[in-house]
């Protein structure tokens, strides 16, 4: 896997990876933070990535059980460390799953798997922070 960073001005920069996509992030678009930002931080993007990887990993394990799975959101909750390098120390993610008749022994496994096995961004994460999870079920058939 490769990507690079470059700056752009001010406190923006762009990524761009080998695959072609690029995202626009920054802590502020002025050295000040004057100026409205362009993109998220860096540690939001890393906060991001932990969603994006469990949701992943959730809808995949659902469709792989046969689950009528219509949508999984992912809200994640985190506290930094008071001194740099202000890694995170909690982090909770809450899962929203919505789809017609959903297990609910399904939707917490799947979500299980993907926290203690699969979700290699969450298992980076887990290092320095504590990570909670709880999740509820919207049943799309009522």
């Amino acid at each position: 896997m490769k990507t690079s960073v470059k700056w752009i001005g001010d406190r923006t920069f762009v990524g761009e990876t080998t695959s072609g996509h690029a995202v626009i992030f920054g802590t502020a678009s002025g050295p000040d933070g004057s100026r409205p930002k362009l993109g998220p931080s860096p540690m939001e993007l890393v906060l991001m990535g932990a969603g994006g990887c469990s949701a992943f990993d959730v809808v995949h394990i659902l469709e792989k059980g046969r689950e009528a799975i219509e949508d999984c959101e992912v809200e994640l909750e985190a506290d930094r460390a008071e001194t740099d390098p202000k890694v995170f120390t909690r982090i909770h993610m809450h899962f929203v799953v919505k789809g017609r008749a959903l297990s609910e022994a399904k939707v917490k496994r799947a979500i299980e798997l993907s926290l203690e096995k699969y979700c290699s961004a969450t298992a980076m994460l887990a290092k320095s922070a504590v990570v909670t999870h709880d999740f509820e079920i919207v049943d799309t058939a009522a």
